[in-house]
């Protein structure tokens, strides 16, 4: 073949392979398109509930009990919030979960490290029989009859240890945290017992430095579970100051209707109290009481993001 022959064909492949790449660059272009709509819909999905009670509970009451503040709020007042925080019990139900949040999930994550990292020795006595026994807890469950008759024959009802003691030691966490010690490089261990180290010593001095990570993981798991936990107050505390903040939230949104008229009969002498864009709704308790009990742990979450996804990642997958 001449090359007077060879440059038309050339031209020929170099137009289709252009054409070839521009037609790619479009598809690409649109599923970039389609998964950026797809997501910011999931997104906007996700966020807008928290997003309308918010607003809801800055705008005049009446309008959101009619239901009319949808995308912006109308009439900005935080009165609501003042005059929830009045409510009796409220403060003390907030110290009782926030003592509950902090000193469960500190055993909690203390448990899990150990005992993730004794369950990862191979020469701990008895290691395969403790595991299964301490993981076979997962899927067995006598019921809650029988769970209440356990806790209240060791004396757990009415007691603030009964927020504490039955969540120390949780399986998910200790697989989590086992598997992570397992993913670790066996020669730091092994390292440290030819210079001497014991199993407490190589435990806090090698282990937990290193297993940060899946101990946010751990720990963010675990505060939530406290924060958000509400049934055990319903079945094992009649005292109403052992009430956590969100047993309290479950009482206030059963009760919204008496509590609003509560509320307004207390600010009936003040004249800013008049307008029916501060008086009390069952809708404005309900939504304002909510934001109350969901903010704190929302403000927390972000600052153990990143150790999370790289916890739950290196802990959920071994090797």
């Amino acid at each position: 073949m001449s090359s007077m022959e060879a440059e038309p064909a050339t031209k020929s492949r170099r137009r289709f392979s252009r054409k070839s790449r521009m037609q790619v660059s479009t598809a690409d272009k649109l599923i970039s398109i389609t998964i950026y709509v797809l997501f910011s819909l999931f997104t906007f999905i996700c966020i807008y509930p928290f997003y309308s009670i918010i607003i809801n509970t800055i705008s005049a009451n009446d309008l959101s009990a009619k239901g009319e503040i949808i995308f912006l709020p109308k009439q900005i007042h935080f009165q609501n919030y003042i005059d929830v925080f009045k409510i009796p019990g409220l403060w003390n139900a907030f110290v009782i979960s926030l003592g509950r949040t902090v000193i469960g999930t500190l055993l909690t994550v203390g448990a899990s490290a150990f005992l993730g990292f004794m369950f990862s020795q191979e020469d701990m006595w008895g290691r395969k029989f403790w595991y299964r026994f301490t993981i076979i807890t997962m899927f067995f469950n006598a019921g809650i009859i029988p769970w209440y008759l356990t806790m209240r024959s060791l004396h757990l009802t009415n007691n603030f240890l009964a927020y504490i003691l039955p969540t120390i030691v949780a399986p998910f966490f200790i697989i989590l945290v086992k598997t992570f010690v397992e993913s670790t490089p066996k020669e730091l261990q092994q390292a440290a017992s030819i210079d001497g180290a014991g199993t407490m010593t190589i435990f806090f001095k090698i282990i937990l430095p290193i297993s940060k990570p899946i101990l946010a993981t751990v720990a963010i798991f675990s505060a939530v579970n406290q924060w958000n936990s509400f049934q055990d107050t319903l079945l094992l505390v009649t005292d109403s100051k052992l009430y956590s903040l969100q047993f309290i939230l479950y009482n206030y949104i059963n009760q919204a209707s008496s509590l609003s008229t509560m509320v307004n009969l207390q600010n009936a002498g003040s004249t800013a109290m008049a307008s029916l864009a501060t008086k009390q709704t069952t809708t404005s308790i309900r939504m304002t009481v909510t934001i109350i009990v969901v903010a704190p742990i929302l403000l927390v979450y972000p600052f153990f993001q990143r150790f999370f996804v790289k916890g739950i990642i290196i802990g959920a997958v071994k090797g």
